[in-house]
């Protein structure tokens, strides 16, 4: 499935919008959830998921994903640190008058152990969509995470991790690496304050086994990042965290100027800015 690009308001100021938190969770949910639109599909149809899963989404932002897998009849469970992504998915996944009245979804902001309820029933799938290496310490950070969880999914549950494919074949390498540079003055000073940086080869592998879990296959799949214009490209980019870091070693509107510099070899003739990419995801089993 082919993104659509957005035209999301290209004539206001980037400044603000970036600075607020609430602007910030809407540009990540009206923009840049959508590009991975076609992993999570992949993944789902790769795991049957229907109406026998239960799912708890880790790092579940505004929603999409969980929307998709409750449109294909599964009970979703999200939990997302962001308070403010998390409120868009409340209104998401909010049941409509197509859906009979009902819709068995729980939104949880918090840390992944606030999604754990002893008294319901155990999760058969849990995610974590948000391609590790975005910002720094989430490789460390995910396999504890993810072997508390575990426990509290059925035996021989999926669950999925998910990183950048190859930098050569993901056209928003170049890209990302702007982060990476500006960071550089803050990461001499504080270690482990960088931006992004491309997962390692068998990245996902050793996650999983670090939270005692059984890889049990993985996948490619191709997530071209389209963006309308350049302002959607800058907000969308902004969106995802992976320049916070540079943001705190410089200034917004240097990361800005820079951001706006890199994308420039992938604008088209019409304006729109557009970037080849595929990401990796591995699918691996609780003991």
């Amino acid at each position: 499935m082919t993104p659509t690009l957005v035209r999301h308001r290209p004539q206001l100021d980037l400044a603000p919008a970036a600075a607020d938190a609430s602007a910030r969770a809407r540009d990540w949910a009206e923009i840049q959830e959508r590009m991975l639109v076609p992993l999570y599909e992949a993944v789902y149809g790769h795991l049957d998921v229907g109406a026998g899963t239960r799912l708890l989404g880790l790092g579940c932002g505004s929603g999409l994903a969980l929307l998709l897998a409750a449109g294909r009849g599964a009970q979703v469970t999200g939990v997302d640190s962001d308070h403010a992504r998390v409120e868009l998915a409340r209104e998401r996944l909010r049941p409509g008058p197509g859906d009979g009245g009902r819709r068995d979804a729980r939104l949880v902001a918090g840390g992944p152990a606030d999604a754990v309820d002893p008294a319901s029933p155990p999760y058969t799938l849990i995610t974590a969509f948000h391609p590790i290496g975005c910002t720094a310490g989430d490789e460390e950070e995910l396999a504890p995470t993810l072997a508390a969880v575990s426990a509290a999914a059925e035996r021989g549950s999926a669950v999925v991790l998910t990183a950048w494919g190859p930098p050569e074949r993901c056209a928003t390498s170049a890209v990302m690496r702007v982060a990476a540079k500006l960071a550089e003055r803050m990461r001499a000073r504080r270690r482990g304050t960088g931006g992004w940086r491309p997962a390692q080869r068998d990245a996902l592998e050793e996650i999983a086994a670090g939270a005692g879990l059984r890889p049990d296959g993985s996948g490619r799949v191709a997530c071209p990042f389209g963006y309308a214009d350049m302002t959607s490209a800058v907000r969308g980019l902004l969106s995802t965290g992976a320049f916070d870091a540079a943001v705190a070693a410089t200034d917004q509107r240097q990361v800005e100027k820079e951001l706006t510099e890199a994308l420039h070899p992938h604008v088209r003739r019409d304006g729109t800015v557009w970037m080849p990419n595929v990401f990796r995801y591995l699918i691996a089993r609780t003991a």
